[in-house]
């Protein structure tokens, strides 16, 4: 009923009214957007603190050709009135090397998707506006109404609210239709992180052209009146041609093709730079300001809120208990389990695909005072074969990413601070 409902509305309204168009380097808070493209390697503290675990890391480390691990970790501290100074150590950062972002992406894309409502400045149309999907080229598919929402309707909120959660690609590739491929290359790139490409949405078998296409897309108030069209585009954006082939081969209709996997034409998010949108995300006041993305303190206190909510936490969308309290959070957790400690929370976006896994987030733990930023990633391909499903991700890089992060956390909490942190602006009311 409720589909019906609003697909009658949504009828209704598109008939009935006019479309709006409508390696280690530190750096002070006022630098840190400026990370080294090729950071020097005076300073050896992630390797000298790893060097501690042997048994955790060295069968990785000692082959980081295969396994191509790289770390950004800050350090925080807090001045008398909590302003927060950060610090920035770099293991193993190339930003000639190619790794996967996978569903890292996703994390620019929510911002944006809230940034591009702010920038239209249209009464009513925020993140809780009625957010319909058509279609009108090859390949797309409608969307009329959202199963996981309290009333049916389908809304960048609830869209955010699953990336965030479960990094859900559905509702990714909702949010990159709404801002198409040149508003999110061109934007990002506007504010200094040029590594990035987005040039597909996820888990969709689509071609380029395709892919430059987006869905038109109709917001309603609550009574079915249009506040915002868009139809649907073509992207002509001009990205720069890269030449990426990894490993020995891939799978191909069940058959092996003995020549490297093309990822020339794959979405690209470097490690410093998706660091730093993480950054712009939790701390905007400390960076530059062209790194600052439009938004609300609301949008911030949202996305924050999401980030570090865990699947049970969540009434809607509801998820059962086979996403775990750790489902997203790779650092630490490796990816599942529970999380016991009530006082650690994680603001994190994870990805993995491809054999590349990366996690990107800030930790704190409440009662110790303790709070810290970590990314990283790991490629878990040993056979070097893609698409075999026989990525190495249970036996290497989930247990690799949990130590890791178990390793920086054990190392924060003995790392003396001259001031405690207030760190309540990042608790939240989970039980809503």
């Amino acid at each position: 009923m409720r589909k019906l409902f609003y697909l009658f509305n949504f009828l209704l309204a598109i008939t009935g009214s006019a479309c709006s168009a409508g390696r280690i380097g530190q750096k002070s808070p006022s630098d840190t957007a400026n990370y080294p493209a090729q950071p020097p390697g005076r300073d050896t503290l992630i390797a000298r603190l790893l060097a501690r675990y042997p048994t955790y890391f060295d069968s990785v480390l000692l082959n980081n050709g295969q396994y191509k691990v790289s770390i950004i970790y800050t350090q925080i501290d807090r001045s008398a009135s909590n302003e927060p100074k950060f610090t920035h150590h770099y293991y193993n950062i190339d930003r000639a090397s190619y790794h996967y972002p996978a569903s890292t992406v996703k994390l620019p894309i929510a911002a944006l998707a809230l940034q591009k409502l702010n920038e239209l400045r249209i009464p009513g149309l925020d993140r809780n506006a009625t957010f319909i999907s058509e279609a009108d080229f090859e390949k797309q598919t409608p969307v009329y109404n959202e199963p996981t929402s309290e009333d049916g309707r389908p809304t960048v909120a609830q869209y955010i609210k699953k990336i965030l959660l479960v990094s859900d690609n559905d509702a990714y590739n909702r949010l990159y239709e709404f801002l198409g491929q040149e508003y999110i290359n061109k934007t990002l790139h506007s504010m200094g992180w040029d590594s990035v490409q987005v040039l597909h949405r996820l888990s969709l078998p689509m071609n380029e052209e395709q892919n430059r296409r987006t869905n038109p897309v109709t917001f309603l108030d609550k009574n079915g009146k249009v506040l915002y069209r868009q139809e649907g585009a073509r992207s002509n954006l001009l990205y720069h041609q890269r030449n990426t082939s990894l490993g020995r081969g891939f799978m191909a209709n069940n058959e092996l093709i003995e020549k490297p996997f093309d990822f020339s034409a794959k979405n690209r998010l470097g490690l410093t730079d998706l660091h730093s949108m993480l950054q712009s995300l939790l701390f905007p006041q400390g960076m530059n300001k062209k790194r600052r993305f439009n938004l609300t303190p609301a949008d911030h206190a949202f996305l924050q809120e999401h980030m570090s909510m865990m699947p049970s936490e969540s009434a809607s969308p509801y998820y059962d208990t086979s996403y775990t309290d750790g489902y997203v959070k790779f650092l630490m957790y490796g990816g599942d389990g529970r999380i016991d400690n009530p006082s650690i929370r994680i603001f994190n976006k994870p990805g993995d695909a491809y054999g590349f896994l990366t996690d990107a987030a800030y930790i704190v733990d409440f009662e110790k005072g303790v709070e810290f930023m970590l990314t990283a990633t790991i490629y878990c391909n040993t056979d070097g074969v893609f698409n075999d499903d026989a990525y190495d991700y249970d036996t290497i890089g989930f247990p690799f990413l949990k130590n890791l992060g178990q390793a920086f956390y054990e190392y924060e909490t003995k790392r003396p601070r001259r001031y405690k942190p207030d760190l309540s602006r990042f608790k939240f009311d989970y039980e809503k």
